[in-house]
């Protein structure tokens, strides 16, 4: 196991990972860059992990063949220790308890009740160890009418209410265009086993973090979610529009789109200066943000007319010349390799040395620390290749009848 001469948050942190696909894995990737050693349990009748076989996209080897390291398995699955271990043997469960033994925190997202045929439930394992941390992850929590129910990221999108949000006022209900409702359950899921180590580390005591994604996912409704608790109307889908704040919204221009986000009144003024409109900063109707609110249709079209021949870098330059929030929409291909990109390491290579070029190259965690950074001391793993490995580092023994 590789150690890291660079200071760690968590340094010293042990978390057994019996998590898969995108949630779970989330949160022990987050404590993996910030120290912690975590070995991520996977089954050898699936081949690991379900995401490694989600492709088209690989990292090949030294021949140029594709391995076990989809690209979606390695958004989520770095600084991590691959063992394999199947639970459904007395051998595994008994390594497992082992191991459990010596963790500071378990992260499973099994069904409801699922790990409680082989005694590595929460209630089981916080019995013999009492100051352990047990975080389960599952589509609609522990209790509930729903509880049985399986969890993926598009039904709790659709459950949770963000889709009847998301896309053109016209079109149908749209999913955000990455698994959001798992990567959100998955940060909720570090902040609340950071929690619960600070509780540990004052008391000795651990406890059960029960976690759902639906829950998360309306969790962060935020702002939509308190406009309809606070008017009791259903918030509408605006497309890039902001429910709030007015202009905030993708705008055509000569040659493209720009963003604007004019976010009050003084902004609006110096806006509409910058593009030949000093009027309409006057217009009662316009003049404030709650009447841009009520005008908003007169008012996009009006500012739809004036861009419409003014090409995107005029734009932008006018708008930060004001200093009035403006930007453009990338491309993934734009922003990863955009100046900012770069300059904040957005893009990291990891050595892999069983892949071609002896690298893959990740997106970086965005967390920059002072006196602990984050530390990238393992490439997503290859299925099981630290087993032994790790069963000999932890002491683990075979079972005994």
């Amino acid at each position: 196991m590789a150690v890291s001469s660079t200071p760690m948050a968590l340094d010293g942190l042990v978390v057994l990972d019996l998590s898969r696909i995108l949630a779970g894995p989330t949160a022990t990737q987050m404590l993996g860059d910030l120290g912690a050693t975590v070995i991520k349990v996977e089954n050898p009748k699936s081949k690991g992990d379900d995401t490694r076989s989600w492709g088209p996209n690989y990292a090949r080897d030294a021949a140029g063949n594709p391995t076990d390291l989809s690209a979606y398995f390695m958004a989520a699955n770095r600084n991590k220790l691959s063992i394999s271990i199947d639970l459904s043997s007395e051998e595994g469960q008994h390594t497992v308890r082992q191991l459990a033994a010596r963790a500071d925190v378990v992260v499973e997202n099994y069904k409801p009740g699922g790990l409680e045929k082989y005694g590595l439930d929460h209630t089981t394992l916080l019995k013999a160890h009492p100051g352990l941390v047990y975080c389960s992850i599952s589509g609609f929590g522990q209790t509930g009418p729903n509880s049985a129910q399986p969890g993926y990221d598009l039904m709790a999108q659709g459950y949770g209410g963000i889709m009847s949000l998301t896309g053109a006022p016209d079109g149908p209900p749209m999913k955000v265009g990455v698994g959001i409702a798992d990567v959100m359950c998955g940060m909720y899921a570090t902040i609340g086993i950071l929690a619960a180590l600070r509780h540990r580390d004052k008391t000795g005591e651990g406890q059960h973090i029960d976690l759902a994604l639906v829950d998360a996912q309306m969790a962060w409704l935020i702002n939509e979610g308190t406009n309809f608790l606070t008017s009791g109307k259903l918030p509408e889908r605006r497309g890039n529009a902001h429910p709030n704040i007015v202009p905030y919204d993708a705008f055509p221009c000569a040659d493209g789109h720009v963003l604007l986000a004019v976010g009050n009144d003084a902004q609006f003024a110096r806006f509409c200066d910058a593009f030949g409109m000093s009027a309409l900063a006057e217009d009662t109707a316009y003049a404030t943000n709650l009447a841009r609110i009520e005008n908003r249709v007169a008012l996009t079209a009006k500012i739809t007319t004036a861009l419409a021949d003014v090409p995107r870098k005029d734009v932008l330059a006018r708008c930060h010349a004001v200093k009035v929030p403006a930007g453009p929409i990338h491309s993934v291909a734009e922003a990863l390799n955009s100046d900012q990109a770069k300059a904040r390491d957005t893009v990291v290579q990891v050595a892999a040395t069983d892949t071609a070029g002896g690298s893959v190259a990740l997106l970086g965690n965005p967390l920059k620390f002072s006196r602990t950074p984050v530390t990238y001391r393992h490439a997503p793993p290859r299925f099981g290749q630290d087993t032994q490995t790790v069963l000999d580092a932890f002491e683990i023994k075979p079972k005994v009848d």
